[in-house]
C-alpha cells in the first residue's frame, strides 16, 4: 500500500513504524513549524500542499492508496483539508486521534471554553499570574487580555510575537513528570491548556488538582464530519490492512 500520513504525533510516528514493517510504501508529511520535529521511519515530505486542490493532486500525482489523517487534535485547517481533497482524488481517508482529558475524573471541575479567546479572558478573571500551555501558535490571542498578568509561557520553539515583559517564557520539550510539572507550576494560581490529551503533558493537570489550581481547557471541534476516527495505532494499522488499494 502507497500510504500518505499527515504526522506530527507521536500516534503517527507509532503508526509508520507498523506500516513500514508491514511493507507499506509510508511517506509521512510534516508541517514543518517545528524547528527539532522527531522524525518517523519511512520516508518525510515537510511543508504544505498548497491547500485542498494541492493535497488533491498530490495524491493524484503520487497515485496514493490510503491516507491517515494522525496530525494533532488542534491542527484544524490540513484535517478540513484532508476531508475535502480525499473524496476529491478517490482516496479513503482515516483520523487517527489520541483520546481527549475529559474521561479524566476531574474534569468535571474545569473551566472548558470554546477557543483561546474565551480561555484568555476566564484565565484573566480567575488568576494573577497564569500558566500558558497552549502552543506558540495561539499566544497572540493572550497577549491583549493578559497583558498585564505575569504569565509564564511554556512552549517548544521561540514565539514569533514579543511577549508582554511581565511574562516569563520556559522553552522545554515533554514528557514531563508530576514532579517537574510542580517545580513548572510554583507561583502559578490557573493552568491553561487545551484538549490535547495523551500522557506525555497530562501531569500537569494531576498537579493542578493536587494543589487546587484552577484549569482552563480549550475544547476539541473533533473530526470533520463523514470522516472515520480511530485511537490508537493497532486500530489505524488494521483499518489499512482493510482498505483494497488501487
Amino acid at each position: 500500500m502507497r500510504v500518505l500520513l499527515l504526522g506530527g504525533t507521536r500516534e503517527a510516528r507509532a503508526l509508520a513504524e507498523l506500516l513500514v514493517d508491514d511493507g507499506d510504501d509510508v511517506t509521512t508529511s510534516l508541517a514543518g513549524r517545528v524547528a527539532r520535529p522527531r522524525l518517523p521511519v519511512g520516508d518525510v515530505r515537510v511543508g504544505g500542499f498548497g491547500g485542498v486542490e494541492g493535497l488533491a493532486a498530490h495524491l493524484r500525482e503520487h497515485v496514493v492508496d490510503v491516507v491517515v489523517d494522525a496530525t494533532h487534535p488542534f491542527a484544524e485547517r490540513i484535517s478540513a483539508n484532508a476531508a475535502a481533497a480525499c473524496p476529491q482524488a478517490g482516496v479513503p481517508l482515516l483520523r487517527l486521534e489520541r483520546p481527549g482529558w475529559s474521561v479524566r475524573p476531574d474534569a468535571g471541575t474545569w473551566h472548558w471554553v470554546d477557543d483561546h479567546d474565551e480561555a484568555a479572558q476566564v484565565a484573566a478573571e480567575l488568576g494573577e499570574r497564569p500558566f500558558l500551555t497552549v502552543g506558540r501558535q495561539s499566544l497572540a490571542r493572550f497577549v491583549e487580555p493578559l497583558r498585564d498578568h505575569g504569565c509564564v509561557v511554556r512552549v517548544v520553539d521561540p514565539p514569533e510575537i514579543e511577549l508582554p515583559s511581565a511574562w516569563t517564557l520556559v522553552q522545554s520539550r515533554g514528557p514531563y513528570t508530576r514532579d517537574h510539572e510542580r517545580d513548572a507550576m510554583r507561583g502559578t494560581d490557573v493552568l491553561v491548556t487545551k484538549d490535547s490529551g495523551g500522557e506525555h503533558t497530562e501531569a500537569k493537570l494531576d498537579v493542578a488538582a493536587e494543589l487546587g489550581v484552577p484549569v482552563v481547557v480549550v475544547r476539541r471541534a473533533g473530526a470533520p464530519a463523514g470522516v472515520s476516527v480511530v485511537t490508537d495505532a493497532s486500530a489505524a494499522r488494521a483499518w489499512v490492512r482493510a482498505q483494497p488499494g488501487r
